[in-house]
């Protein structure tokens, strides 16, 4: 999507090189001025604070104290994951939070509030839970032993204007996803009692897959992260060359460069398209919309398509969907997105060198219906298989 005056690549590849935090001692000052830069930062750039319920001044009353208060940069930086928390927003968060911060929801996890605790909506596979033998519609009811109501009431947003459904079950999302550095996760479930994950690991698979069923080409992208796809999409297509239709499979898919992904969507195009539109905050509320666009590349692909989607697809794998239902009338399938609807941006923290990013400029589908919003166009239950479901509407 349309760089602002910096690269975002650039400085995100910057960024990433630098330490997350500086080894000089820590004094009130660097703290309280590192603190009101992030606090200022997301006050007049987050894009989402007008329709969120946390109150942001009642923030920085809650947590500058702590913050000029801390020890060191690492506690410093617990301060600030903190607050970050209270716009309960998976795309918001720092970098490299320290070890013992909880992990951002879900994991290989997706819960949702019930009475009895909290039902797994949706399951990562292959992953920690899948190894443990948790399933769909699973009620998990303890931590570590522990209430997960009480669990999760410790890691809850906090000053918030009114309760909110969607910041519980962030935190319910939060307390069965574990804290960073923990290897093992302690549940337990209505149906299995204890179980242990042992690792939160995903196995080591490519990038890119592709193989073909019957006269249909599959080709799994796991990643827009790394520039090495687009070379990589064209050599699949080129090995597919005699399909009938094409499936491409985002399941899983974290996310990664509007500039890894837009040259994939332009082989399905031979003209400039419209595929997204994007706003960015202006005062309270958000700015005149702007729209992108995909240029054609390369031989022209012009099979039928599906792009098929799960509760993993993330980020720019939201946007490859929205983007190719745009460009060239690909359907969705699957299960509903992860729901992050902006662009983020970084902020690097001047004195303890702590970096986050977070939601800047909001994306909608070219007729102005918000990404995170989006809806495959046949939704298949959770229990079920996207891919199988494809296929069939394929055959």
């Amino acid at each position: 999507m349309t760089q602002t005056p910096f690269s975002r690549r650039a400085v995100a590849a910057g960024l990433a090189a630098m330490p997350l935090v500086a080894a000089a001692a820590a004094t009130d000052t660097r703290h309280a001025q590192d603190f009101d830069e992030f606090w200022e930062t997301l006050r007049d750039r987050y894009a989402y604070l007008a329709e969120k319920p946390v109150d942001w001044g009642a923030v920085r009353q809650r947590f500058r104290l702590q913050a000029v208060a801390a020890a060191d940069d690492e506690q410093f930086a617990r301060i600030v994951e903190r607050a970050l928390s209270c716009l309960f927003d998976p795309h918001t968060h720092l970098w490299n939070p320290p070890a013992g911060t909880p992990r951002y929801p879900p994991l290989d996890l997706d819960v949702e509030a019930t009475p009895a605790g909290a039902r797994v909506r949706a399951l990562l596979s292959p992953s920690a839970a899948s190894t443990a033998g948790i399933r769909v519609g699973d009620i998990i009811t303890h931590v570590k032993g522990e209430p997960l109501a009480v669990v999760a009431r410790r890691l809850a947003p906090v000053c918030q204007r009114r309760p909110d459904p969607e910041a519980w079950r962030y935190a319910l999302g939060q307390a069965v996803a574990g804290m960073k550095g923990s290897s093992v996760r302690r549940l337990t479930l209505a149906r299995l009692g204890q179980v242990q994950l042992l690792s939160n690991d995903q196995p080591d698979l490519p990038q890119l897959e592709q193989r073909q069923d019957g006269r249909i080409g599959i080709i799994t992208i796991r990643s827009f992260a790394d520039s090495a796809v687009v070379a990589q999409f064209d050599a699949a297509l080129a090995a597919l060359a005699g399909a009938a239709a094409l499936v491409i499979d985002v399941r899983g898919n974290g996310g990664g460069d509007t500039a890894v992904a837009r040259p994939i969507m332009g082989r399905f195009t031979a003209e400039r398209r419209p595929y997204a539109r994007m706003r960015r905050r202006q005062g309270e509320g958000l700015g005149a919309a702007w729209t992108e666009y995909v240029d054609p590349r390369g031989p022209l692909c012009s099979l039928p398509v599906i792009v098929v989607v799960d509760r993993w697809s993330a980020s720019m794998a939201e946007g490859f969907p929205m983007g190719m239902r745009a460009v060239c009338g690909a359907r969705i399938v699957g299960q509903p997105m992860m729901g992050l609807g902006a662009a983020v941006f970084p902020l690097r923290l001047d004195r303890t060198g702590i970096t986050l990013q977070y939601s800047a400029e909001p994306v909608f589908d070219i007729t102005g219906q918000r990404r995170d919003r989006l809806l495959p166009n046949v939704i298949v239950p959770d229990s079920d298989d996207g891919l199988a479901a494809a296929l069939q509407l394929l055959a």
